[in-house]
């Protein structure tokens, strides 16, 4: 895992230079003049901001995008309320619940919540992680058709998801902590696709993930769900109230009413 201190924003766009700023200030990321010759940087371009990798082999800049690409295709054709993942999070006609994405990464989950109705919290630790997720957000609330609801539906935490949730207050409990924790290398394997894969070389696996489930289960109003592939074990050996399961993917779900 790289020492995630040292990666740099490198920016050569005279225009974006007071955005290149913000973002270097908010999530306190240093400023490069020139791209490294190998290794991690961010790079800020007319496209918006990117996870990038320089050296000989290295793969192409990861970008988080909720307009287009395969965020915009799952977003109209994903199945609706009628998916997995929204039947998890006790999505009903008439009733979007209130979730706090604790391990949001690259927001794809928390979107698609979003996108359905539920007023979602978007909880990144890692800074770096956290300013992609800033950038995708700009940029969908300035989009014609999703920039209506952006900005009430998602917000953003760059913070650790266990010392927030402790510090909430009983009025601001979320009624749903949903959890996608990232495993070791090695354990429950699966092919990954590049965005995940770059994540996983940025901040390794999650190895606090049953404090948090017991911090979730102290928080949630409604219910703990948590995202496993469909051979791991429940976290802490933990068995849940009940689950749902898609092709490669189910959903631990622990009610807490």
């Amino acid at each position: 895992m790289p020492a995630t201190a040292d990666i740099g924003l490198v920016c050569h766009i005279a225009v974006l230079e007071k955005q290149a700023a913000v973002l270097c200030t908010v999530f306190d990321i240093p400023r490069r003049k020139a791209i490294p010759r190998e290794g991690f940087y961010l790079q800020l371009d007319e496209y918006g901001l990117s996870l990038c990798q320089a050296g000989r082999g290295a793969p192409g800049p990861v970008r988080v995008d909720f307009v287009g690409g395969e965020m915009g295709h799952r977003q109209r054709f994903g199945g609706g309320r009628g998916q997995a993942l929204a039947r998890a999070v006790g999505m009903k006609a008439g009733f979007s619940p209130d979730i706090f994405d604790a391990t949001a990464g690259l927001g794809r989950d928390g979107f698609v919540l979003a996108s359905l109705g539920s007023r979602v919290t978007l909880c990144e630790r890692s800074p770096l992680v956290a300013a992609l997720l800033h950038d995708a957000l700009r940029r969908a609330a300035d989009d014609s058709t999703i920039g209506a609801w952006i900005n009430d539906r998602l917000q953003l935490v760059n913070a650790d998801a266990g010392h927030y949730l402790l510090k909430l207050a009983e009025a601001e409990r979320p009624e749903v902590v949903y959890m996608d924790p990232m495993y070791p290398s090695g354990k429950a394997h699966v092919q990954v696709k590049k965005g995940m894969r770059a994540l996983q070389q940025l901040v390794g696996p999650d190895l606090d993930s049953d404090a948090l489930l017991d911090i979730a289960l102290q928080t949630a109003t409604r219910r703990v769900v948590v995202k496993r592939p469909q051979r791991a074990g429940w976290i802490q050996d933990r068995k849940p109230d009940t689950r749902i399961a898609s092709k490669k993917t189910r959903y631990d779900i622990y009610i807490t009413l």
